[in-house]
């Protein structure tokens, strides 16, 4: 026990927060992987014209994260959240190296991929969740924002790692190269699991589990002073006997009712409209939408997907700088507005002058990206942290990272059966009008969270039920 507690000590706060977070890389490989693998996937498995296995691979990852955020939740409460990163990076291990070795048996390859990447999205999801629940009960009051923004970072890295590997691996075989790709995601997943090993557990569940002891040495890593440790350990307590308090008195219903219903609108609908904007069809088919828009073969295009990259990195860097010196809804306005031109004006363009460049498209998405990258990108989940009351915190915020999760494997399923019956401009502009329906949403229904405390943003939501009981015409 000695011997543990000597090499506890050891643990500085940036390996704390660095490994808390690198689950990201995780998350955000994957989402950025199946982008350069497709192309060589598709080749070797003679997929060019089966729309639909193509939509149900890339999003099955998303439909298993569905459901893995939700287990995850449930049970890093019982087991911890250190126990549950250390079980998905296994999964994710386990799942990526059975992603690469995919056996070639036809048309039956695609069904035992599917369900394979199914099973990866467990951990995905599971990774989504424990990993902003991880850090924020790590991190000292004044840093969770940066720390948010940590986070975010850690994902776009992933992905843009994951477009170098499939850029550096695009000379390989076709078969080799897409196994590569699918399977070397195995190995940001070991990374995690020996860094997390050393990670402690968080003091919040060490005290839910009445190891005030254990709490109180983990805070001694992260904190500055005792003063400042026995003042945080007090305001745990509290928030524990609180959250047991209002957990017994509400239910799924109370979602819904007056008191809550504007504030939950307001928070899923932002979730559910960050997927729903199409985001993720840049992603996982921006080799595909070059091909289309070019007739170049999707797989000479792979440096795409790396600027798309570098732009969602320097996007991510650019939020941690601004995140505090403007209103949320003012940069998800101006956000959502460019990003619905950057979708719409080239399908007018397109109308007007037939024989447009058709690099025209691809500029333009690089537009809708770099704002996506510091407004609705990292916003949503800041606003989502923010907007809930604690009397519903739990179950709001796992129905709002649901529908995140099924926009998400919504837009990859069906993006390639949408740009296979009609033309790309025609798809992108409608993914354009959403991007506008969601800025009028944001102005309409989503109250300013920025400056303003848990319980005021609280006291809004009920304001706002009380007005609309008494005046239900509006």
């Amino acid at each position: 026990m000695n011997v543990m507690a000597k090499a506890e000590k050891k643990i500085s706060s940036a390996f704390i927060y660095f490994f808390g977070s690198f689950g990201g890389i995780l998350f955000g490989y994957d989402i950025g992987v199946m982008t350069g693998a497709l192309p060589f996937l598709q080749a070797d498995w003679h997929l060019e014209n089966a729309a639909s296995l193509v939509g149900w691979i890339t999003s099955a990852v998303m439909f298993g994260a569905i459901f893995g955020g939700a287990l995850a939740g449930q049970l890093s409460d019982k087991f911890g959240r250190r126990k549950m990163i250390l079980m998905s990076a296994i999964v994710f291990m386990v799942f990526s190296v059975l992603s690469g070795v995919s056996p070639d048996m036809g048309e039956a390859s695609a069904y035992y991929l599917i369900i394979v990447r199914m099973l990866l999205g467990l951990a995905v999801g599971a990774a989504s969740a424990l990993v902003p629940a991880y850090m924020s009960e790590m991190a000292p009051a004044k840093a969770r924002g940066r720390l948010s923004g940590l986070n975010q970072t850690m994902i776009v890295s992933g992905m843009l790692l994951s477009y170098v590997v499939d850029f550096l691996l695009k000379d390989l075989p076709g078969e080799w190269a897409w196994r590569l790709m699918l399977g070397l995601a195995a190995v940001p997943a070991l990374i995690l699991f020996l860094g997390v090993l050393r990670l402690p557990e968080s003091p919040r569940f060490l005290l839910r589990k009445g190891d005030e002891a254990q709490a109180r040495k983990v805070l001694s890593y992260i904190r500055k002073n005792p003063a400042e440790i026995d003042q945080e350990l007090a305001s745990i307590k509290e928030t524990a006997k609180e959250e047991r308090q209002v957990n017994q008195k509400t239910s799924w219903s109370t979602l819904f009712s007056g008191k809550y219903r504007y504030l939950v609108i307001a928070g899923v609908g932002v979730a559910a409209f960050q997927q729903f904007q199409g985001a993720n069809a840049i992603f996982y088919y921006i080799p595909l939408i070059v091909q289309k828009a070019t007739g170049q073969a999707a797989s000479s295009n792979l440096m795409w997907p790396i600027v798309q990259g570098v732009i969602l990195v320097v996007g991510s860097l650019v939020y941690m700088w601004i995140a505090d010196k403007f209103n949320r809804r003012t940069l998800l306005m101006v956000g959502g507005a460019v990003m619905g031109l950057s979708f719409i004006l080239p399908a007018v363009i397109n109308w007007m002058m037939p024989n447009m460049n058709p690099m025209t498209i691809v500029v333009f998405l690089c537009i809708y990206v770099a704002f996506y990258s510091f407004t609705w990108a990292p916003l949503t989940w800041v606003l989502v942290g923010e907007i809930f009351p604690l009397a519903i915190r739990g179950r709001a915020s796992g129905l709002a990272s649901s529908f995140n999760w099924i926009g998400s494997w919504l837009v990859g399923l069906i993006f390639p059966i949408m740009t296979a019956s009609m033309p790309q401009e025609a798809v992108f502009a409608i993914f354009g009008i959403i991007c506008i329906l969601g800025v009028i949403f944001v102005k309409t229904c989503v109250p300013e969270t920025r400056g303003h405390t848990l319980e005021e943003i609280e006291e809004q939501g009920t304001n706002h039920g009380r007005v609309k009981a008494s005046n239900p015409e509006n």
